[in-house]
């Protein structure tokens, strides 16, 4: 069950309640608004219902609507009914809502500050992992990293065919990875110089190198897969399949071993960490976009 509060100025409010006044919305009610002047219209609105019903707000008539706030209901002391959650649903699963999840999609799109420093934060225990050859830290990393939310924003804007949060999404990648990669070749070099650098990596002994520097069909498989599994969990609200994700594509540990390639002059690791990041970037976002529309079609959500 959903709650919607929408702020209407007073010559749209009768055009809105005509709107609202179909199957599916239930306890309308309109508030008088002291500043500014309107109306607030609030609705209970179950979720097999909810396309159709944020469809119609979208109609241009609706253009001079002050807000529309959406907020899940976690918990209610009634049952929906069974036979419409059964219409509403495939073998139980209800329909996304999908301006809840592209609502989701976008405020993880943003990219202030924090997003680098994150990004650099797992990049640095991710060169820890492969160093010492620590699988946990290497998972940890992945945990860390924030570049899913940009690489499933660009995913949603290429779908949508919007431009803006593509270029912005490639944006935030393309540098918090080059900021993620500098601070590799900085630690790296560091540790070296030191002669700090653990033996068994000097010796060659890198399994956990070799597995994020080695691209392979086997690594395809693996990013194809991850993308769709992240885009159902986004869409079917689940947290942990998105986690998952997180933890099973090579994206930050590609960057660290990159950038210790680098400072570490082996040249052919570096290049095959380079393609792993490209790879795995590419292919969530290509196929995540592709099982966006995927999941449109089957849901026949708007398009």
């Amino acid at each position: 069950m959903l709650h919607v509060r929408i702020a209407s100025p007073p010559g749209l409010t009768e055009r809105l309640l005509e709107t609202l006044t179909v199957d599916g919305v239930e306890d309308l009610v309109v508030l008088k608004a002291r500043w500014p002047d309107g109306d607030v219209v609030q609705f209970d609105l179950p979720l097999k219902t909810a396309n159709a019903v944020f469809q119609r707000l979208r109609d241009p008539r609706f253009a001079g609507l002050r807000s529309v706030m959406i907020e899940a209901v976690d918990a209610s002391l009634t049952e929906p009914e069974r036979p419409a959650f059964r219409r509403a649903s495939h073998h139980g699963e209800l329909a996304p809502v999908w301006e809840m999840v592209e609502a989701g999609i976008r405020a993880g799109g943003i990219y202030p500050p924090s997003f680098f420093v994150l990004l650099l934060i797992a990049a640095l225990i991710a060169c820890v992992g492969i160093l010492t050859n620590s699988q946990i830290l290497i998972v940890g990393a992945m945990v860390v990293g924030p570049e899913y939310a940009a690489i499933i924003a660009v995913a949603l804007g290429i779908e949508r065919h919007r431009a803006r949060p593509v270029r912005q999404g490639l944006s935030a990648l393309f540098w918090g990875f080059l900021i993620a990669i500098a601070a590799a070749v900085i630690f790296g070099v560091a540790i070296r110089w030191s002669g700090r650098t653990p033996e068994a990596y000097l010796q060659g002994f890198r399994p956990v190198a070799s597995f994020i520097d080695t691209p392979n069909l086997f690594s395809v498989i693996v990013a194809v897969l991850a993308a769709i599994v992240g885009v159902v969990s986004l869409t079917l609200s689940r947290a942990s399949a998105l986690i998952g994700v997180f933890i099973s594509v090579t994206t930050i540990p590609a960057a660290a071993a990159l950038g210790l390639a680098l400072a570490y002059q082996t040249w052919g690791q570096a290049g095959g960490a380079a393609l792993q990041l490209l790879l795995n970037v590419g292919l969530l976002i290509l196929v995540g976009a592709a099982a966006l529309r995927g999941q449109r079609l089957i849901w026949r959500g708007p398009v």
